[in-house]
């Protein structure tokens, strides 16, 4: 690998992470959305096989999240605007959720896996530019038993599918059921928390003995990758916060839908290219 070749993976990994944190912060998710395409793109500068190139990138796109979402929560919690509850009540569904999300990977192809990550992206962008749901509500609390185990575990294994935090499912969930939206962000960064830890390791565990991994990988998980990503996504994650409060984000969720829209694409072309 040569000097220049360091320099534009160093580049893209710092600048996927200053978004990363940002959009996390701003609102409420992990970063994966950003974070997972520009792994692609820099994981295979670091010897990663075509073949093994969407496990690693989600299952490195899953430890970086930690650090994001844990700062995130740290600064909403500041503000008072994180619901410890529902966190606890919804946290042990949820983990069996990433279980069963980690086992279905471990079994599914890379380029299925980029299909699966495209899908999810562009499913994820109809909220983003339609908002259809936003200022809807029908419930005035959060759902209990069978609903919540079922909504908790999908979301669990969804997101671990995709390397991300789970945020945008879980605003949408809380929104519905009469949290504000603030109130719904800051709650969504402890749920990227939540999902992002068994995730890393349950990735690190089923990569552990893969063969024409980069170097610098546990498994799935490209450790290099992910401290250089965090470093930055950790200073501007309390920016995205700030602007969360300060501001109305319908803008920003516009144009980020626009962005889903072309990383879903190219994903799922890059899927079905093989």
């Amino acid at each position: 690998m040569t000097a220049v070749a360091w320099i534009e993976a160093l580049s893209a990994m710092l600048a996927a992470g200053l978004l990363a944190g940002f959009a996390g912060g701003l609102f409420g998710i992990g970063g994966g959305f950003v974070v997972v395409p520009a792994l692609f793109a820099v994981l295979p500068l670091l010897g990663a096989s075509q073949a093994e190139l969407a496990h690693v990138a989600i299952g490195t796109s899953a430890a970086t999240i930690i650090a994001t979402s844990l700062r995130s929560v740290h600064a909403h919690a500041r503000r008072g605007a994180v619901d410890f509850d529902i966190l606890k009540s919804w946290a042990p569904w949820i983990v069996a959720g990433v279980g069963a999300g980690v086992l279905l990977a471990a079994h599914v192809p890379g380029p299925g896996l980029a299909i699966i990550f495209g899908t999810g992206v562009l499913i994820m962008a109809i909220h983003f530019l339609f908002p259809i749901l936003s200022g809807r509500q029908v419930s005035d609390e959060m759902p209990g038993g069978m609903v919540r185990m079922g909504i908790a575990g999908g979301l669990g294994t969804f997101s671990s599918l995709l390397g991300i935090g789970g945020g945008t499912i879980a605003i949408i969930v809380m929104t519905l059921c009469g949290k504000s939206i603030h109130r719904a962000i800051a709650t969504a960064s402890g749920v990227g928390v939540i999902i992002a830890l068994p995730s890393a390791i349950g990735f690190a565990i089923i990569g552990f003995h893969a063969p024409d991994l980069p170097w610098g990988s546990l498994g799935y998980v490209n450790v290099p990758a992910a401290l250089v990503i965090t470093s930055t996504s950790l200073i501007s994650a309390p920016w995205g916060v700030a602007a969360a409060h300060a501001m109305s984000p319908a803008l920003l969720k516009r144009a980020f839908g626009v962005y889903l829209v072309a990383i879903g694409v190219l994903m799922i072309r890059n899927g079905l290219a093989g």
